[in-house]
């Protein structure tokens, strides 16, 4: 039987690791959101420059090198109960299967369960995320439209006492099929490349070279497989009602994806993918070097015995 603490050590290993990595991947996250927001004005036929030097220095010069950082409590707490979840269940559905039949799990093991784990990450971390698209994005909006939130927790408070509880899971849909395009780009690409360099190499044990390539290939698998999903759900998220009208931009993701497509091209749908790359692959190859070096330094040696 599994002790206490290795039944919950992945799960803080996974927030502890999705919170350093985000720490040093904020800026780029930041101005991906930004980038996102400027394409879908652009598409409205709004004159606006989408060029990512450009927006770096627009912050710089209107928010200070702070700027970058926006939201960045709202960043964490997504971390802490989104990274949390999907790297803690998945990794706690490994160890379940090396404790049960005393091996790792199968390539289509891993892709349900990655996909599982992403499912259930996403539903957790939706409110966090929903606020953290809302610091990021609230500069861009009219100033008479922002919603100036003073904080996570203030964000909270009035989402819910404004728009009602259920908007905090608004552009969930997108966010779960993001979450599970990056368990499955991540977790699963990181884990088979590994096991695939440890047997090509014969060394039968990994080393620091392995988890660093196998990282990097996960990164660049993430980024392209997660990139659509997330450019609908920063659009489904920051949305206000239109004040002349009333209504909503986008009726659901079916509506914004057709929009999308409609105003910014197929191509639209991976706007700003350099940027994205350098946000989602650092973050991927941080999150997973720091998982696998606190699970080493956390599990009691006992498969040596």
């Amino acid at each position: 039987m599994p002790t206490l603490f290795e039944l919950i050590s992945p799960f803080l290993i996974g927030g502890i690791s999705g919170c350093t990595a985000t720490t040093f991947v904020q800026p780029m996250d930041t101005v991906k959101v930004r980038i996102q927001v400027r394409s879908e004005l652009k598409g409205q036929g709004q004159a606006v420059n989408i060029s990512t030097l450009e927006i770096v220095k627009d912050i710089i010069k209107s928010e200070g090198p702070f700027g970058f950082y926006k939201g960045i409590g709202a960043a964490l707490l997504r971390q802490v109960t989104y990274a949390t979840t999907r790297l803690g269940l998945y990794r706690a559905i490994d160890d379940h299967y090396k404790r049960t039949h005393g091996r790792s799990m199968y390539f289509t093991e891993r892709c349900l369960a990655s996909s599982f784990s992403g499912f259930v990450g996403s539903i957790v971390g939706n409110p966090a995320d929903l606020c953290l698209v809302r610091f990021q994005a609230d500069t861009l909006l009219p100033e008479a439209q922002r919603r100036n939130y003073k904080n996570v927790f203030d964000a909270l408070h009035r989402i819910v006492s404004e728009e009602g509880l259920l908007t905090l899971w608004r552009g969930s849909l997108p966010t779960v099929i993001r979450a599970i395009a990056m368990n499955l780009s991540m977790l699963t690409t990181y884990d088979q490349i590994k096991d695939i360099i440890v047997s090509l190499h014969g060394k039968g044990k990994e080393d620091y070279t392995d988890k660093l390539l196998s990282s990097a290939a996960a990164g660049i698998g993430c980024a392209i497989a997660s990139l659509p999903p997330d450019n609908l759900k920063t659009k489904l998220q920051r949305m206000k009602k239109d004040p002349v009208t009333g209504q909503f931009p986008y009726k659901n993701i079916g509506d914004c994806f057709l929009k999308t497509i409609q105003r910014e091209g197929v191509t639209g749908l991976w706007v700003g993918l350099p940027v994205f790359y350098t946000r989602v692959g650092p973050h991927a190859m941080i999150t997973l070097l720091v998982q696998d070096t606190l699970t080493q330094m956390w599990n009691p040696p006992k498969q040596k015995n």
